[in-house]
C-alpha cells in the first residue's frame, strides 16, 4: 500500500525515474541464478542505462477564466504584477518576453506604451520553499536457498595373493571402496533490508491578469478581462529553467475559460517550449539569412 501511494506521488511530479531503482532491481533480479545466466545482457543494459539521461516530464496545472466581454482592442503591454518586481529588472524582461510570444500567438499586439495600450497584462511569478519527502524501499539480500544438484564419484581397489600347494592353488584378497559426493548449492533472495530515501520538490507558479485600460481611463475602475493561474510542483528549483515550460504548457488556455483546472504534461524540448523561447523563430531567420546550397 505504501509503495502504491509513493508511485502515485512520483508520477505527479517531474522526478528522475531512478528514485525507485533499487525496488525495480529487487523485482527484476529475483534470484542470483538469473543474474549469472544473463550476466552479459544485464551488464550491457546497465552500461546503456548509465550512459542515458532520462528526460523529466513536467506536470503543469492551468486554471483560466475570462469575463466573456469582447475586447475592443488587442494592443497590450506586459507589466509587473507585484510591487517587488521592477519593470526594468532583467529577469522580469526575460520572463515577459516568453509571455509576449504567447500573447502574440493569441492575436495580441505588444506595445511598451501605456498611453496607447488597450490591455494591461500583469505578470507575477515565484517559487515556494523546498519541501522534503521521505519514502522507504527494499534492497534484496542474497544467499544460499538450498541444493540444486549433487554428484557422487568413487573407486574400488582389490589386493590379493595366490598360494599353490602342489597341484592346487588358493586365491585370497580384499577389495576397498571409496566415494565422494559434491553438492551444488542454489542461490536466490533470502530476505530484504529496508532503507529510507528522500527527495525535494518545489512549487513554481505564474499569475497573469488582464485589465481593460480603455475602461480604466474613462471610469478609473479596474475591469478585469481574464486571469490565468499556472502551477507546477517538481524537483527543479530553477525558476529560469522552469518558467518557459510552464508558460508553454498554458499557451492554449491563456485568456480562455477552462471551466476547471487543466493538467498538462510536456518535456523541456517540447515544440511549444522552443517556440516560447524563440528558438524556432531564430533558427528560421538564420536559414533565411544564410540559405543552404
Amino acid at each position: 500500500m505504501e509503495r502504491e501511494k509513493f508511485d502515485r506521488k512520483r508520477q505527479s511530479l517531474d522526478l528522475p525515474n531512478n528514485v525507485l531503482r533499487w525496488n525495480e532491481c529487487f523485482n527484476l533480479f529475483n534470484s542470483l541464478e538469473f543474474v549469472l545466466r544473463n550476466f552479459t545482457l544485464i551488464f550491457f543494459c546497465l552500461l546503456v542505462a548509465g550512459c542515458t539521461t532520462t528526460k523529466p516530464v513536467f506536470h503543469v496545472s492551468v486554471d483560466s477564466i475570462n469575463s466573456g466581454t469582447p475586447l475592443v482592442g488587442k494592443k497590450c503591454i506586459v507589466a509587473p504584477g507585484a510591487e517587488n518586481i521592477n519593470i526594468n529588472d532583467l529577469q522580469f524582461r526575460e520572463f515577459a518576453s516568453y509571455v509576449e510570444r504567447v500573447l502574440v500567438s493569441k492575436g495580441y499586439e505588444i506595445t511598451d506604451d501605456f498611453e496607447t495600450a488597450d490591455v494591461a497584462v500583469l505578470l507575477g511569478y515565484g517559487i515556494g520553499d523546498p519541501e522534503e519527502h521521505y519514502y522507504t524501499y527494499s534492497v534484496p539480500v542474497w544467499g544460499q536457498t538450498g541444493v540444486s544438484s549433487s554428484t557422487t564419484t568413487g573407486s574400488a581397489n582389490t589386493f590379493g595373493n595366490i598360494y599353490s600347494y602342489g597341484s592346487s592353488a588358493n586365491l585370497s584378497g580384499t577389495t576397498s571402496h571409496s566415494s565422494t559426493t559434491t553438492y551444488t548449492p542454489s542461490y536466490g533472495v533470502v530476505g530484504s533490508s529496508s532503507h529510507v530515501g528522500s527527495f525535494v520538490t518545489y512549487t513554481r507558479y505564474i499569475f497573469l491578469q488582464a485589465y481593460d485600460l480603455n475602461a480604466y481611463r474613462q471610469t478609473q475602475e479596474e475591469n478585469q478581462l481574464w486571469k490565468t493561474e499556472i502551477v507546477s510542483t517538481g524537483s527543479s528549483g530553477d525558476l529560469r529553467r522552469v518558467f518557459p515550460i510552464l508558460i508553454a504548457g498554458a499557451m492554449p488556455y491563456v485568456g480562455e475559460n477552462t471551466g476547471q483546472k487543466v493538467k498538462v504534461q510536456l518535456h523541456e524540448d517540447n515544440e511549444a517550449v522552443l517556440t516560447v523561447k524563440g528558438i524556432q523563430i531564430e533558427e528560421t531567420l538564420k536559414e533565411v539569412e544564410n540559405p543552404k546550397d
